[in-house]
């Protein structure tokens, strides 16, 4: 499997702020990417950088074989990028939007594209200026979606959406792949769960991992450790994250869960271990318990 988009060593600096540190990651074909991150992460700024609405000030992006700074308009015929503040022609009704963009898009679906206005209950005869938040975004998507892009770039597509429509959005996204690959950026972490295969997560510009999602889950764990002896005072692991110790029981996350080396670790540091407990971690609370640490354990 090739990948889509690659980024080496990417970097965007604004006068003194940093905002994108040697971003290198890839995503495969056929995947749907979820990028994570707090607000200010630099999420925004990397995908602007790949659709070259920006330039880097260092590394690169390929973005389906061409170097992000070559894009142009015959590129766009293959990809589709919906932002959360994206600019729409209030004053077009969405009929005439839908037929103003055909043109521009030699694979172009019409049956698919009155398919995703059925799908999304959108009124073709109303100005786009009255839609709702939500409505826009369904608009935004139906119109990437109509001519089958091979990559599809989302911008935060979830924010300030009622859970309704983002189940519809999410419906339409996991009816495109895998024949169109995703990258979503987002903070909603459990929409991100239920449909992303492979999660990279920045924060302070800086990518602290990359991987499928089923790995990264596999690895992270919530430790408790009971104890029969009072826990003496021990260098901890670099990753074991947010440890806490009480006389008689252990906490901490452990970030590279392996049951034969973890609990081998456990026993070599702690005297009179009675129980160990290793609880799966859903998605959120790994992003909560890496976003309270100030150094990500990768």
């Amino acid at each position: 499997m090739s990948d889509v988009l690659t980024t080496h060593d990417l970097s965007k600096r604004y006068r003194k702020l940093l905002a994108l540190d040697k971003l290198s990651f890839s995503v495969p074909e056929g995947s749907v990417y979820g990028l994570l991150g707090p607000n200010g992460a630099g999420k925004t700024t990397a995908l602007k950088l790949m659709m070259n609405l920006h330039p880097p000030t260092a590394g690169e992006a390929q973005v389906l074989g061409v170097d992000s700074r070559k894009l142009e308009g015959r590129h766009f015929e293959q990809i589709g990028y919906v932002s959360e503040n994206q600019d729409q022609p209030g004053w077009m009704k969405l009929s005439y939007l839908l037929n103003y963009l055909k043109p521009f898009y030699p694979t172009w679906d019409e049956k698919r594209a009155k398919e995703l206005v059925s799908q999304f209950r959108l009124p073709l005869d109303r100005p786009i200026k009255h839609f709702s938040r939500g409505m826009q975004m369904k608009a935004s998507l139906a119109a990437s979606l109509a001519y089958n892009p091979k990559l599809l770039i989302l911008d935060e597509p979830f924010s300030g959406l009622d859970p309704l429509t983002r189940e519809e959005l999410i419906e339409a996204l996991l009816e495109c792949a895998p024949q169109t690959s995703i990258v979503v950026s987002s903070h909603d972490l459990a929409d991100i769960e239920s449909f992303a295969s492979h999660i990279g997560y920045l924060d302070k510009g800086t990518l602290g991992f990359s991987e499928e999602l089923a790995v990264l889950t596999g690895r992270f764990r919530e430790m408790e450790v009971t104890l029969s002896e009072p826990a003496l005072p021990a260098p901890w692991p670099a990753h074991w994250l947010r440890p806490e110790a009480s006389p008689a029981v252990v906490r901490f996350i452990e970030t590279h869960f392996d049951p034969e080396r973890t609990f081998g670790e456990i026993r070599l540091l702690f005297r009179g271990v009675t129980n160990i407990e290793a609880n799966p971690m859903p998605l959120r609370s790994i992003f909560v318990t890496l976003a309270r640490t100030s150094q990500v354990a990768v």
